[in-house]
């Protein structure tokens, strides 16, 4: 039996041992204050609010074995409004580029290497290229150690590599990882 019990997965393991009822409660305090923010903040809403905070964490939480650890808050907060305002200025910037002659758009496909191992932070990343009108994420190399993104229009791949790993990359690093900024 043990020696099964080595080669079992960390999903495995998650669903073999006993389930919590608060899997992730940072998740589920913002899902309850989200729906509350979206609907009408009533006892009610507050209560079906609460029961789905609590309720799809408990039924997921086999497919998400390990609480996101958040080593940064203040930087994740920075970061948020550095994508917001990224997003932005990105939908002003492609609209002006859509509606101008096509010709001069060169989109091009580039690798970005990736030094954040994380499959969450990863994913973060990926997102946050994705979110950003003009890119797009497309595929992660079956290593994890590359990401091809798609960009409408890259003048240089090298200077969109550099952007992407300084603007995004090293903050998520940062949050999620617990790196250092000398790193």
């Amino acid at each position: 039996m043990s020696e099964q019990r080595e080669h079992v997965t960390l999903e495995q393991d998650a669903i073999l041992t006993k389930k919590k009822w608060l899997p992730h409660p940072f998740l589920s305090v913002n899902m309850l204050l989200i729906w509350l923010a979206l609907n009408n903040a009533s006892m009610g809403h507050f209560v079906l609010g609460s029961f789905l905070a609590i309720g799809i964490p408990y039924l997921v939480q086999a497919f998400w074995p390990q609480a996101v650890r958040i080593y940064r808050p203040m930087l994740l907060v920075q970061y948020l409004f550095l994508v917001l305002v990224d997003i932005c200025k990105a939908n002003v910037i492609v609209a002006i580029q859509i509606l101008g002659p096509s010709k001069k758009l060169k989109a091009k496909f580039f690798e970005v290497p990736l030094d954040v191992k994380d499959d969450f932070t990863i994913t973060m990343l990926a997102g946050t290229i994705t979110l950003t009108p003009g890119t797009v994420s497309a595929e992660l190399s079956p290593d994890k150690k590359r990401l091809l993104v798609h960009g409408l229009n890259v003048e240089s791949a090298e200077e969109e590599i550099e952007l992407i790993k300084q603007r995004y990359e090293k903050p998520l690093k940062e949050i999620f990882e617990c790196s250092t900024r000398s790193s």
